[in-house]
């Protein structure tokens, strides 16, 4: 019996294992896209700055003001940081943080998904509950099907 792979996926996670060379480091900007390429938030050689400016403006926001932001808030970053984004856009590029379980929203706050333990506003404790709750599902049900397959 065939199965319908396409029904078995729950979601897909990209991670990509970049070098970090000395350019990347240079400037904010190149950390930021690094950054957005490795959590697989842009695609190689894409050149749509727009998903890279509101992931920085989250990052500003969550790890250097300690706060929360509106899309207002958010806005007004990147029209200074970057340059001037249209507010469907903006939303369009949270919506996709979102759906990819780095960003979550209520009463109209942005902000990283909250680690189990530790402060939200702390980068290594957001970075290894983001790992922790994304990828050790995923190992836990590769373990149990390589232990089922060598049962049989």
């Amino acid at each position: 019996m065939e199965l319908n792979e396409s029904k078995l996926i729950e979601r897909e996670i990209t991670l990509r294992n970049l070098r970090m060379t000395p350019d990347v480091s240079e400037t904010r900007r190149s950390m930021v896209r690094w950054l957005a390429l490795s959590l697989g938030i842009i695609n190689p050689g894409e050149s749509r700055l727009s998903a890279v400016a509101v992931l920085d403006a989250m990052l500003h926001f969550q790890f250097t003001e300690k706060k929360d932001p509106s899309v207002e808030e958010i806005s007004a970053y990147i029209t200074t940081s970057w340059e001037p984004m249209n507010e469907k856009t903006l939303r369009y590029h949270l919506l996709q943080l979102k759906k990819a379980n780095i960003v979550n929203n209520s009463k109209g706050r942005y902000y990283f998904l909250e680690p189990s333990s530790g402060d939200k506003y702390d980068e290594t404790a957001w970075i290894n509950n983001y790992f922790d709750s994304e990828i050790n599902p995923i190992k836990d049900k590769i373990a149990a099907a390589v232990k089922e397959l060598k049962n049989r």
